[in-house]
């Protein structure tokens, strides 16, 4: 054993602490405090000396004592709703995963409704625990009003929020996703589409009615009234049960996958062939819309994509970006592309008259 080496600790003795480290490794403590924070004046040498006696030691970084000294925590906080919905849960994941791969844990504040009030409080939780920034899944109108009193100062970015009230926006680009879809289906000889709408409180759900109107009308047709669910199988089973009555129903874009299932149900029940009688396309490609019946033509939202691209712009506000974020890196800029998967749902019909 080296002279300057501690003696080995028996399992009831103290954790190690850095000068444990810099005795054994023959270094200063401001050079093993410069290997943990990746300091590029270390030599390569120096890095593995320092490295090998964190192993031996089994030491651990005090956390709390790092962010006293560097003022950085390497925490951001996520503000999120209802992460029982495939959408806002996925986000969630993709967020997670990304902050994970910069080097950064993830705090979760959940709101069970997104008014102004619950989501401050959120703000508020998340700030009074040092985070560095946060992102704001903002599916509604109500939680990216409640953003305006948001500190000025806190580096925050908003996924799938509108205009985000000032604030940086990263989003799947909903209305081009509900355009395809609409498009699709037109093209597989449809006269028009109908559409299962979502909450029209949801933003989601607004765009997705602008993009499957903007698809019909740029066809020269007329868009129906949609029908209006609240995301789940159940409302869209009583929406497709209307939609069984009508003879004239020929092809149905609905705006997530679950309601999608809610239609599938009532066209089979009422003996509404898919996609023989009529074609049905949904949104978001859960996992599970591959092994419907009959698989389902859908949307896929790239949740990894939205995820990456929200970490980068918090980390470039955390990191001394301009204030004017959203003038800096645009909203443009954070817009993810939809990509249109077709399945038998909407392909293969043998075009039969419907009674």
């Amino acid at each position: 054993m080296a002279r300057n080496a501690p003696p080995r600790r028996s399992p009831r003795q103290r954790p190690a602490v850095m000068a444990d480290v810099a005795r054994l490794a023959g270094v200063s403590q401001q050079t093993v405090s410069r290997v943990l924070n990746h300091h590029p004046s270390v030599s390569p040498g120096t890095r593995t000396r320092v490295m090998a006696a964190i192993q031996e030691l089994g030491y651990r970084p005090n956390s709390a004592a790092r962010a006293l000294v560097t003022k950085r925590t390497k925490v951001i906080g996520v503000v999120g709703f209802d992460t029982s919905l495939y959408g806002p849960a996925s986000t969630l994941l993709g967020l997670e995963q990304a902050a994970r791969s910069a080097g950064y844990f993830v705090s979760v504040a959940s709101v069970r409704t997104p008014d102004g009030e619950a989501v401050e409080q959120a703000l508020q939780r998340l700030t009074g625990q040092s985070v560095e920034g946060v992102v704001v899944i903002a599916p509604q109108r109500a939680t990216v009003e409640a953003l305006a009193n948001a500190p000025a100062d806190l580096p925050l970015v908003v996924v799938e929020g509108g205009d985000g009230n000032g604030r940086p926006v990263v989003c799947v680009d909903q209305v081009e996703g509900a355009r395809l879809v609409t498009r699709h289906l037109l093209d597989q000889g449809a006269p028009t589409v109908w559409h299962v709408a979502g909450p029209t409180e949801w933003l989601e759900a607004q765009s997705r009615v602008e993009g499957w109107r903007r698809a019909l009308r740029d066809a020269g047709v007329e868009p129906p009234e949609p029908l209006r669910g609240d995301w789940s199988p159940a409302s869209g089973y009583s929406a497709g049960q209307l939609l069984a009555e009508r003879s004239d129903v020929r092809a149905v874009f609905v705006a997530n996958d679950q309601m999608a299932l809610g239609v599938l149900r009532a066209f089979h029940e009422r003996g509404v062939s898919v996609p023989d009688d009529v074609l049905v396309a949904g949104f978001d490609d859960i996992p599970e819309s591959a092994y419907f019946t009959p698989p389902l033509t859908t949307v896929r939202q790239d949740f990894d994509a939205v995820g990456r691209r929200s970490i980068e712009l918090l980390l470039e506000l955390i990191n001394g970006g301009p204030a004017e974020s959203t003038e800096a890196v645009g909203t443009a800029a954070a817009i993810v592309p939809p990509e249109l998967v077709v399945r038998q749902s909407t392909v293969g019909r043998r075009r039969r008259p419907r009674s």
